[in-house]
């Protein structure tokens, strides 16, 4: 039978066969629904077409407006891996001659996950969840049972700021990606796209990221043996002039299916058993994972299909304007006004700046958690529904009071100082929090708990927060203060 491949199951290990035939579809009806960053766009056609070439003449390939006209010219049964989305899912269940196999592209099957994650009576915290994987597939397991080194996480190694007076860390860059007459080809189709009126967000580029295996392979191959060394220590921190750091750089890999999970972990295990990098960078890298990658996919199904829309928060503000459309000249924090550039230039920042200074200031300021998985959904190159719902939702704005975590993620500007060199040089100083040079993320800090104390107030890990709230003389006028800045670009 014909195998489906939908654009994020690219990878050999979404076939059965050496010779089996494949349909592959290319939807202008997704990128005409929503406004996706222009690389991403790039990035997802170079990667579906560079895997159409690969195949040859087993693979049919269909350019149509919508999925469902493609099967009817296809005109034969198929068989197609459950896809990634509740809306594909609801679409395959739906049409005739299409047989829903498992998913594949994960560590942890789903029948696993589920029995976990019932026997918690709804505590599913993802170290715990971590420690089951860990043991339920022998990774970085001693023959006793026990873990690697003696401990389950050494996150408590891995959050080092960056080396002072640097301005880039000493790892070697990754293999250059050269780009071919696929990807011009996918560049004139959206100008062509463009000019006929789809939209899109961020500006185009040069593809900085694979869009074959043969380019994922050599990516993971360099990270283990490259960066994987300084990956750990450095892996929370951030520098103005090192948008990559030691980051592997494969989000986007793993999330097309060019890369299995398992052979990564395989790869960063058998290093660290050759002494080749040490524990901390491979565990952490691990972790990222068989813990969290695994853990918000496995979320995306177990929870039900209203916690994309949760609010605990009660968040009701909408996006401004100088955010949704990623204009980070109008920004003068020079922390959001580097990482919103990196999205709009890059469709990527690592995941420090995504929590600590975007997820952060939405938090702060309050802005409807559903919104801010829209927005990072189209607007990077690793953004699918299924990775943004419980990041976001659960993780970046804390709008399910603490299904997941065990504490919001919103921190004052000494915590971007301490992890980062932005705050040399900005306009704002992070220990101030009232007047012209107030940080936006100090004030803000002590707003944002002003606004949801009394949501708040039965978490344990905010108690002391919430005590020095009530000690601060000129708070009203830190309120007033950023009321006045309103919706208005730092």
């Amino acid at each position: 039978m014909r195998r489906w491949l939908f654009g994020d199951q690219l990878g050999p290990h979404f076939l059965d066969e050496p010779q089996q035939t494949v349909l592959m579809v290319e939807s202008r009806g997704v990128f005409e629904r929503r406004a996706f960053h222009r690389q991403k766009a790039h990035l997802t056609l170079s990667a579906m077409r560079h895997r159409a070439a690969e195949l040859g003449d087993r693979v049919l390939y269909l350019k149509t407006r919508t999925y469902r006209e493609a099967l009817r010219l296809a005109g034969e049964p198929v068989d197609v891996c459950a896809p990634t989305t509740l809306r594909a899912r609801r679409l395959v269940d739906a049409l005739d001659d299409v047989t829903v196999l498992p998913p594949r592209g994960y560590v942890t099957s789903h029948e696993d996950f589920v029995s976990w994650a019932d026997a918690r009576r709804g505590t599913l915290r993802m170290e715990d969840y971590y420690r089951h994987a860990r043991h339920r597939h022998d990774v970085l397991m001693e023959p006793d049972g026990s873990p690697a080194g003696g401990k389950w996480n050494l996150d408590a190694d891995n959050r080092n700021p960056p080396p002072r007076g640097v301005t880039r860390l000493n790892v070697p860059p990754p293999p250059e990606i050269v780009e071919d007459e696929i990807d011009a080809e996918v560049r004139a189709d959206l100008d062509r796209w463009a000019a006929e009126g789809v939209e899109f967000t961020g500006v185009d580029g040069p593809r900085l990221f694979p869009a074959t295996r043969a380019e994922a392979l050599a990516r993971l191959r360099h990270f283990v043996t490259d960066r994987l060394p300084l990956f750990g220590p450095y892996e929370d921190a951030m520098l103005s002039g090192d948008p990559f750091m030691a980051h592997s750089l494969l989000s986007s890999s793993f999330n097309l299916g060019l890369l299995d999970p398992v052979e990564a972990i395989d790869l960063a295990e058998q290093a660290y058993r050759v002494d080749a990098v040490p524990l901390a960078g491979a565990e952490g890298f691990i972790r990222q994972l068989i813990g969290w990658r695994d853990y918000v996919w496995h979320l995306y199904w177990y929870f039900d299909a209203g916690y994309r829309s949760v609010n605990e928060l009660h968040a009701r503000n909408r996006l401004p304007d100088w955010f949704a459309n990623l204009d980070a000249d109008a920004v003068d924090a020079r922390c959001l006004s580097d990482v919103l550039s990196g999205v709009r230039d890059r469709g990527y920042v690592h995941h420090i700046p995504r929590l600590m200074v975007l997820g952060n200031y939405a938090l702060q300021r309050g802005w409807r958690p559903a919104a801010m998985v829209d927005w990072f959904h189209r607007n990077f190159v690793d953004g699918f529904e299924w990775v943004m719902v419980a990041n976001v939702v659960g993780m970046s704005q804390y709008a399910d009071l603490g299904k997941i975590t065990t504490k919001p993620y919103a921190a004052g500007g000494n915590y971007i100082n301490r992890m980062s060199d932005y705050c040399s040089g900005c306009r704002y100083d992070p220990r101030t929090r009232l007047g012209e040079n107030a940080c936006p993320f100090t004030a803000g800090y002590w707003t944002f708990l002003h606004r949801t104390r009394e949501r708040l107030s039965g978490n344990v890990r905010m108690m002391r927060s919430l005590q020095q709230l009530e000690s601060i003389h000129d708070l009203d006028q830190i309120i007033a203060q950023e009321q006045d800045r309103g919706s208005r670009a730092p």
